[in-house]
């Protein structure tokens, strides 16, 4: 495949025409025209709509410009790399996080990532899907719990635990695993979370037992913390984004949940070299969990 024409193809795409690529990069309009003619007829597939008055790729253009622009860019950013003699990050950085992460986590980190690699582009999307990095052009995704995936690696960035968390005002009643009682707490859960269930928390005293009776539920973390700050009931929450309320007193801690830790990785396409932009983002991303993230001081 012609590697120029493929650009040009992507150039035009990304602007969303040949006279915008053309004044953007300062090469003729009726060049990239033609490079992008001459791929069509080297693959044997229209790539633009040209009876449309505006750009419009076909199927066919679309995939390819979603498949080949990230591989593309990390080219571009090798080479420039080699030329300048040193692996300096530069380039669009595109991340992909838990809402409940983006929020609590990356702003700060963020905003110290931009300053110290002015040359880098940082976008940060904040979503709860399950992304797919390949498909979508994600260089890095964080996770909560990821399942394997042989088209990711990565690494483990951050542990972290659900605590029972409640206002203090609210006095919560916990049971032994031999109490034959069964009284209910006010609680706030996550959409979807089952009606029949018991806490198991850990407490100084040992296991303890919880029967939460759900009366408002929310599909974001950060919902469930703001309701159980203005009094709605109890809840099991991330540690990382309520350690600031227990510690300033707008909640209290009864226990954290009896379960295994949770873990949260960084991961990205394992068919792509690691860039130096997503290295160093890795890098400042580990220091500081180690720094703010949970069980810090």
């Amino acid at each position: 495949m012609d590697l120029p024409a493929l650009a040009d193809f992507n150039l035009v795409a990304t602007h969303g025409g040949f006279g915008r690529a053309s004044r953007a990069s300062g090469r003729p309009k009726a060049t990239l025209s033609r490079k992008v003619s001459e791929l069509e007829a080297s693959l044997g597939v229209r790539l633009i709509d040209r009876g449309s008055r505006t750009l419009r790729l076909t199927d066919e253009g679309r995939a390819l410009h979603e498949r080949t622009l990230g591989p593309l860019a990390e080219i571009v950013e090798a080479e420039q790399a080699v030329a300048n003699g040193a692996s300096i990050p530069r380039g669009k950085l595109r991340v992909s996080a838990p809402i409940v992460l983006a929020h609590v986590l990356l702003p700060k980190l963020a905003t110290s990532f931009v300053a110290a690699y002015p040359q880098v582009e940082l976008e940060i999307v904040a979503e709860d899907r399950q992304v797919d990095p390949v498909e979508e052009n994600y260089d890095l995704v964080i996770r909560i719990d990821p399942r394997p995936d042989e088209r990711l690696v990565g690494r483990r960035i951050m542990e972290d635990e659900r605590l029972l968390v409640a206002p203090p005002v609210l006095k919560v009643v916990l049971q032994s695993e031999h109490d034959a009682t069964d009284q209910a707490a006010p609680a706030v859960g996550r959409v979807g979370a089952p009606d029949d269930v018991r806490w198991q928390i850990r407490t100084s005293a040992g296991i303890r037992l919880l029967r939460p009776h759900f009366r408002l539920r929310f599909s974001s973390f950060l919902m469930v913390r703001d309701a159980v700050l203005a009094g709605a009931g109890v809840a099991l929450v991330p540690k990382l984004m309520v350690t600031q309320d227990i510690t300033a007193g707008r909640l209290v801690s009864w226990g954290a949940h009896d379960g295994p830790k949770v873990e949260i990785w960084a991961l990205q396409n394992s068919r792509r070299l690691s860039s130096s932009k997503v290295r160093a983002f890795l890098d400042m991303l580990a220091v500081s969990s180690r720094k703010d993230g949970p069980g810090s001081s």
